[in-house]
């Protein structure tokens, strides 16, 4: 996980690669999701996809000045923003540990516990923003009203989980014999970009190998890109390949 300069996310980086038990409860919520549920990846793979595609995001946002909430509305810096950008992306599913359902709700109050242990190093009034901040960008990333965002760095989280959307990540599923509209499209998603993008600051590119793919592109979209309050500043582009040549499917822009 590159930190590319942030003494402060290097830090909790640190602590959160020593800590035994989110480390177990990622084991945990696995077999939750692969071996009872039959769904796709939740464990540290997952997170670790979810967290670089937030900070790649984040940080040409950074690039583009664009403004993070906790800096507008709290008077932190970037490097904070970064903090609860990369913490609501490793714990946006901690709650899998105890059930699908109100996943991003049982979050909350397992996540709140290990913030409070890794922010400690904190002044008490820089810690409580960014735990609570970091609480909302967690409770954003589901469906529903009350995953509904209003800040940036939720916003980003909210996108960036969709976007482990390739066909790596649905295989588990597909293998065991789960065929739905939902493996079927995602094992057509070949891969998944983040770039500085012409139009507007971000261009995210997604490579399909069928049609099918569609839906999962159109899912994004409908489900998160939407509702992440970020439309204006992200472009999404699909690519068709065949044949070893990729072609423009479609172009999503608002």
């Amino acid at each position: 996980m590159p930190v590319k300069g942030n003494a402060i996310l290097e830090k909790i980086l640190d602590m959160v690669n020593s800590n035994r038990e989110i480390k177990t409860l990622w084991r945990i919520m696995n077999v939750n999701a692969i071996e009872r549920l039959g769904y796709t990846d939740h464990g540290p793979m997952h997170f670790n996809f979810v967290a670089n595609y937030a900070l790649q995001i984040a940080r040409i946002f950074e690039n583009k000045g664009i403004p993070f909430s906790i800096v507008k509305d709290f008077g932190l810096t970037n490097d904070h923003a970064e903090v609860v950008i990369f913490l609501a992306s490793l714990m946006h599913d901690l709650g899998m540990s105890i059930h699908r359902v109100n996943h991003e709700i049982f979050s909350l109050f397992i996540a709140r516990d290990f913030l409070k242990e890794i922010l400690d190093f904190m002044p008490v009034e820089e810690k409580t923003v960014v735990l609570s901040e970091t609480l909302h960008a967690i409770i954003s990333h589901s469906h529903g009203s009350a995953g509904k965002t209003s800040t940036v760095e939720g916003g980003i989280v909210r996108i960036a989980d969709a976007l482990d959307m390739s066909k790596g990540r649905s295989r588990i599923p597909y293998q065991m014999g789960k065929i739905d509209i939902h493996s079927v499209s995602a094992n057509a998603i070949e891969s998944v970009k983040v770039t500085e993008g012409k139009d507007k600051p971000v261009e995210v590119r997604i490579v399909m190998t069928t049609e099918a793919g569609v839906f999962q592109v159109d899912d994004f979209i409908e489900e998160k890109l939407e509702v992440s309050g970020l439309t204006k500043y992200i472009d999404v582009k699909s690519f068709l390949k065949e044949h070893g040549t990729e072609k423009l499917y479609k172009h999503y822009s608002s």
